[in-house]
């Protein structure tokens, strides 16, 4: 898949996904009354977790506390029962925890704008700090989850491994244009139609540009 083609397949879907809900965390992030910390307690919240599940703790954590220094004040164990059962909740409360403390006494209650800052938090990865970059800031990112990675491969754009190395395949080769929407057009789209087991391509609007790279059943 070439540059001018993958331009109309990503005008072409999405003009689709406006029919699908959008990800967990744009839902949160639209709503925000501090996009870039609630995008990114959303996405720390979202890893190994259902979109369902993760919009629901995020919206009951929020509404107790929306801000760091609440958030740092409050018991681990009040964190985690509002989060449950969101994967690793456990963990994922004392990285909320410490996340926010930080983000209290070294940087005045803000996310801090710049991946490497974002890093060195806890539970911070580089897909969560790409989606606060590009969700939370709209700055330009590439965020890759699984879905991602598996699309992007599955069309031939990129050949890789792993969702890091397909990052930085996607920073030489795809256009700026469209860094900070490609995770949520292929999210979308990875949910609803080109899912992960038997996707289906008889009902794909961009089935005639797929090259089906390494797809051994399909719908």
């Amino acid at each position: 898949m070439d540059s001018p083609t993958i331009n109309t397949v990503l005008r072409l879907l999405k003009k689709e996904i406006r029919r699908w809900k959008i990800p967990a965390v744009g839902v949160v992030a639209e709503r925000a009354a501090d996009r870039p910390f609630e995008t990114l307690v959303s996405t720390i919240l979202s890893l190994r977790t259902k979109d369902k599940v993760t919009e629901a703790a995020s919206r009951r954590l929020l509404e107790r506390a929306s801000t760091p220094e609440s958030i740092a004040a409050l018991p681990a164990v009040e964190i985690e029962r509002l989060i449950y059962p969101v994967g690793f909740y456990r963990t994922k409360a004392r990285n909320l925890l410490e996340t926010c403390r930080i983000l209290t006494e070294d940087f005045e209650g803000k996310v801090p704008r710049g991946m490497e800052a974002l890093l060195k938090l806890p539970g911070v990865g580089r897909k969560t700090a790409n989606l606060v970059l590009t969700v939370g800031f709209g700055d330009y990112g590439i965020c890759v989850d699984t879905h991602v990675h598996r699309i992007s491969n599955l069309w031939g754009y990129v050949k890789t491994t792993m969702p890091e190395e397909t990052e930085y395949a996607l920073r030489e080769k795809l256009p700026r244009r469209h860094w900070k929407t490609y995770n949520d057009i292929l999210v979308t789209f990875g949910q609803n139609l080109c899912v992960p087991v038997s996707p289906w391509c008889s009902r794909c609007p961009v089935a005639r540009y797929c090259p089906r790279v390494g797809l051994k059943k399909s719908r």
